[in-house]
């Protein structure tokens, strides 16, 4: 199913999130696709769906920082970093302290999180407050900015919201505070020199 990223597209798509389903959608970086993080079955879909390393645990989107301190814990430094840099396209690797969401991803500890900077997406997750959001692409193979391109390419999924072509500097950049220094696990749209000049 199709639908526009409007107000009747985006119900659509969180009544079959919240199903089960598996939505694809826009974000500020690149087509994502996601599902209610709780959902294990889903989760697993997922996983199938891209041909993705079981071993490669799924970030999860949320609406805000606020929704995020609901499953994940914040240290001075990571705070700061989602204050500068929320709602965009930088993920923060943080700690979790929900049970629950750590069973149904499959970690022990630490959980990627991020609040996307896109209209469509960030109205869906007012209503759902968090979705599994990775790159809507068979793993190994380009990221998609296109919705035309992206509808053509996935299969088996539920709902896809159509937001129209992304204008995107990358994918988002991906970072973990160790022993309050900043590793950088993934440069993109944000570059080393932004991260590090906060």
């Amino acid at each position: 199913m199709r639908v526009n990223c409007d107000k009747k597209g985006i119900e659509r798509a969180f009544e079959i999130i919240n199903r089960g389903g598996i939505a694809i959608f826009p974000t500020d970086t690149t087509y994502g696709i996601g599902c209610n993080p709780y959902n294990n079955e889903s989760i697993k879909k997922i996983y199938e769906i891209k041909f993705r390393d079981s071993s490669k645990p799924l970030p999860v989107l949320v609406y805000s920082k606020e929704i995020a301190e609901k499953i994940v814990f914040f240290d001075e430094l990571s705070l700061k970093f989602a204050k500068q840099f929320w709602p965009g396209p930088l993920t923060l690797v943080l700690s979790s302290h929900d049970k629950r969401l750590k069973n149904s991803l499959g970690v022990s500890d630490k959980i990627a999180v991020r609040v996307p900077n896109h209209k469509c997406t960030l109205e869906l997750l007012k209503k759902c407050s968090f979705l599994v959001g990775t790159s809507a692409n068979i793993s190994g193979q380009s990221s998609s900015t296109d919705p035309v391109e992206c509808f053509k390419n996935m299969q088996d999924y539920d709902v896809f919201v159509d937001g129209g072509p992304i204008i995107s500097k990358g994918e988002s950049t991906i970072i973990e505070i160790e022993d309050e220094k900043v590793r950088i696990i993934r440069e993109g749209a944000l570059s080393r020199k932004e991260i590090l000049q906060l």
